[in-house]
Order: structure tokens, then C-alpha cells, then sequence
């Protein structure tokens, strides 16, 4: 077991913290998968406008790796699939049934997934088309089922702002959390290593049997699975491990205990735009209307599918993206404070960035979509090595990226890194600079080099 103290980052004090109570979303009318948030794969439908599915019926699978398929979210008639240029698949939307069907698979007691191979658990999430729940580092992309992880790891503390609480997101589901870590654990002849926050008091993530336990304190990034395997396994070059969300471990776990692919999942609706933020029992790809429909204040806003660090815009109209599991509600705002510099630090209705540097005040603030100016030139002044609690240099790497120079890319770590790491970094920027964005080019382009 590690002991991981985090003395780098910043918790960012937004308002509209979901509380703790858990809400039934009620049947969602549609669902929808969006391809595109799946990075590096070739799509091919598997189905067509108007047909019938179950859920648990594979919708498109992956022409590079043609094992990996994708399961159907819901039970009904696909209602529409959009296309873009080139023919690019954009979204593929179900219209729910009320009664719902769900395809069945092979399912075992806790001592029968012990005694399974890795072949066994492989074949059973490649066939249930839950496959695409499994992600690898680095590049943080869909794992390659023909790899042999080095490790696997589960982070089970959220310290995104307005994440889900996952004393919420696990309760009642220990068993179906442990058969996930058993199952998992046939995957690699590494450990599977759990990250718990050290002040967390939930039962759920004691004494787990085939994993280790590690302890995690501080602000975030802590949170951050990049984060814990920097300081528990690093990756190298030729290093591959596999990571998996927490409430997907028990979708996988239950998959095993009950032989069906149950998308449910726990959302957390929250930010100054909501009148009540809550926890709601929904499902993965869930529309984003059934879940905010009389929540939000009547206020131009910007809505986020995922933490407000990392997330992406969506409207109403859209559904919450694959492996999101928190909707937020921030206010527009473009009035800028008159001569503003010259007011440093916060007051009761605005947030400053002073906070970033000198950590006083549990005060939460009413944030906005204002970024107070654009991008403008670099000021290296240590802003983003203060909130990066990584043995890397950003200054440098991000120049290496502008440089598109791929081997100093490689020798400064570039392969240790996400852009979620790096969003604090984008936070509290002087020069309002999209470092997250610029560390995802780099992947992106060393990837290809792969």
C-alpha cells in the first residue's frame, strides 16, 4: 500500500456543489452514442436507421480492431444516425421503449469469476460490447484487448469541482464493485491497484480482495488517475496500463454477477446554473433534457457534459458523453470589472486567482463563463508548475509541442501526460493559454509517430 500526499494543485470553489441526496432521473425518452468522442478508432455500423435493438446490442465496432464493438445504451428503435463530412458517423440516437429488453450473457457467483482466465473475461466484454470501458495510458485511449497491461488502476477519489461524489455512486454496490475488480484482475499479471482518498469513510473500498489499496490526500489534481500512476507505477516507453472509472468497474462487475450490460449510472447535476444540485440514477448516454428539465435558473448558460475542468459544451438537445458522469449549469457573463487589477484577491460575488497561489478561504463563488481577456503572450512566472503536482516540466514541454519537436517531446514526458491533468494549468494562466489542449496536439502527434 502507498501513502501519496499531494501538496500541488487547487480545489476550484464553485458553487452549486450537488449535495448528497440521490434522485431516481425516471426513464430517459432517448439515448445516443457520439463516435467521435472515442479517439483514434474507425467506426463501421453494425445497424441501420429504423432497426430494432436491445440494450446490450452491438451498435458499431472498431475496423482497426474489429473485437472491440459497441453495446446499445437502451431498448428501442434507432431513431436517427448523423453523419458528417466524409461520412463520418456523428451521433447514432434510440428512442427508449417503455418496457425494455436486454441481451443476455454467461453470468457466475464470486468464487466462479475467481477461477476464470483471461481469455474467459476478455471474451465475455468483448461479446457484451462492454470492451470500450477499458482505456490504456498512455494516450488515454481505448486499451487494445491484444496487450498485456503492466498494471490496471481504478481511481475512486473525484476532486474535480462538482464531480460526482462516489460515497453516492457506490452505495448498495460493493458486491457488484468487487466482482469488477476480480474480473479485472484476470486482465494483467500486474496489480490492480484502487486509489482511495484518505478521508474517505465508505465500506465499500475496505478490504477488497485481488487489488491493492492506496491512500491519496490533497487537492486536485489528486483525483486524477494520470496523477496516482505518476506516483505509484510511472509509465515508460514501452510501458502500457489500463485504466478503468470507478462506476464502470461495477458495470463490468455486474455484467459477470448478472450476465446483462446494465448502463446505469449515477450523475451529478450541479453549478451556479442549477436551482438544486443532486445526484440522479440515470444511464450512460443519457439525454442531457431529461436530466437538467426544470433544474436550471432562467439564465443564459453554458452547459458542460463532464467535470467544468475537462468537460465539453452541450445543449439541452445533446446526451451526456460516454464516460461522463456529471452534468453542469455555468452562467454567461462577458461583463468585465472595471480596472479589475488593481481589485486583487475575492470578494463575495467574484473569484480571483490569488487563491491559486496562497490557499486561504473555503468560501464558494458564483463562477461564469467570463475569462477575463484572451490568450495573449507567455509569461513564465511558475503559475502551471504550482498546480502540477508531476515531475515534468510544462514550460518546456509545451514549447516542444509548439515546436511539433517529438523527440523532446518524448524525452520531457509527454508520455506520462493527459490534457486533464494539465486543465488546472489552462485555469490559472496569466496568459489564458488552453495548455490541456496543446498537451492533447502532442499526443496526438507522437500517437501517429507510434
Amino acid at each position: 500500500m502507498a501513502r501519496i500526499i499531494i501538496k500541488k494543485g487547487h480545489n476550484i470553489q464553485i458553487s452549486g456543489v450537488p449535495s448528497l441526496d440521490l434522485v431516481n432521473a425516471g426513464q430517459t425518452v432517448s439515448v445516443a452514442y457520439l463516435p467521435e468522442e472515442f479517439r483514434y478508432i474507425k467506426p463501421k455500423l453494425l445497424v441501420n436507421e429504423g432497426d430494432t435493438v436491445k440494450i446490450g446490442t452491438p451498435l458499431f465496432f472498431d475496423k482497426k480492431i474489429p473485437d472491440v464493438k459497441w453495446a446499445a445504451l437502451g431498448s428501442g428503435k434507432i431513431s436517427a444516425i448523423h453523419y458528417g463530412q466524409r461520412r463520418v458517423i456523428e451521433k447514432i440516437i434510440i428512442v427508449v421503449d417503455k418496457n425494455e429488453e436486454t441481451l443476455e450473457h454467461a453470468y457466475y457467483d464470486h468464487q466462479e469469476i475467481t477461477n476464470l482466465t483471461n481469455d474467459q473475461v476478455k471474451d465475455q466484454l468483448l461479446s457484451a460490447g462492454m470492451w470500450p470501458l477499458i482505456r490504456q495510458r498512455p494516450f488515454n485511449k481505448i486499451a487494445n484487448p491484444r496487450d498485456l497491461p503492466d498494471s490496471i488502476f481504478i481511481s475512486c477519489y473525484n476532486s474535480a469541482p462538482l464531480s460526482v461524489d462516489l460515497d453516492v455512486a457506490l452505495r448498495n454496490r460493493r458486491s457488484s464493485f468487487q466482482a469488477g475488480i476480480t474480473a479485472l484482475s484476470k486482465l494483467t499479471e500486474g496489480k490492480v491497484n484502487v486509489v482511495v482518498d484518505e478521508n474517505c469513510t465508505s465500506d465499500t473500498f475496505k478490504d477488497l480482495q485481488h487489488a491493492e489499496t492506496h491512500l491519496i490526500s490533497g487537492p486536485h489534481p489528486a483525483g486524477n488517475v494520470g496523477i496516482q500512476i505518476h506516483n505509484i507505477n510511472p509509465l515508460t516507453p514501452r510501458k502500457v496500463i489500463w485504466t478503468v472509472n470507478v462506476q464502470h468497474v461495477v458495470t463490468i462487475g455486474r455484467l459477470f454477477l448478472k450476465g446483462i450490460f446494465d448502463p446505469s449510472l449515477i450523475i451529478a447535476i450541479g453549478g451556479p446554473g442549477v436551482k438544486n444540485p443532486i445526484h440522479l440514477k440515470s444511464r450512460m448516454g443519457a439525454s442531457i433534457q431529461s436530466l437538467v428539465t426544470d433544474r436550471l435558473h432562467d439564465v443564459s448558460h453554458r452547459m458542460v457534459s463532464g467535470d467544468v475542468l475537462t468537460g465539453s459544451t452541450v445543449d439541452k438537445d445533446d446526451f451526456i458523453h460516454y464516460y461522463n458522469s456529471a452534468v453542469a449549469s455555468i452562467p454567461h457573463s462577458d461583463k468585465r470589472t472595471f480596472l479589475g487589477m488593481l481589485h486583487p484577491g475575492s470578494s463575495k460575488s467574484h473569484y480571483s486567482l490569488t487563491h491559486t497561489y496562497f490557499k486561504f478561504g473555503t468560501s464558494t463563488f458564483p463562477f461564469s463563463t467570463l475569462q477575463n481577456g484572451e490568450e495573449r503572450a507567455m509569461l513564465p512566472i511558475n503559475t502551471w508548475e504550482n498546480v502540477l503536482p508531476m515531475d515534468i516540466l510544462p514550460n518546456q514541454l509545451y514549447r516542444a509541442i509548439i515546436a511539433n519537436d517529438i523527440e523532446e517531446m518524448e524525452q520531457l514526458g509527454l508520455i506520462e501526460c493527459d490534457e486533464e491533468d494539465f486543465a488546472l494549468c489552462s485555469f490559472s494562466c496569466p496568459s489564458k493559454i488552453d495548455v490541456g489542449n496543446v498537451i492533447r496536439q502532442g499526443l496526438d502527434m507522437l500517437e501517429a509517430e507510434v
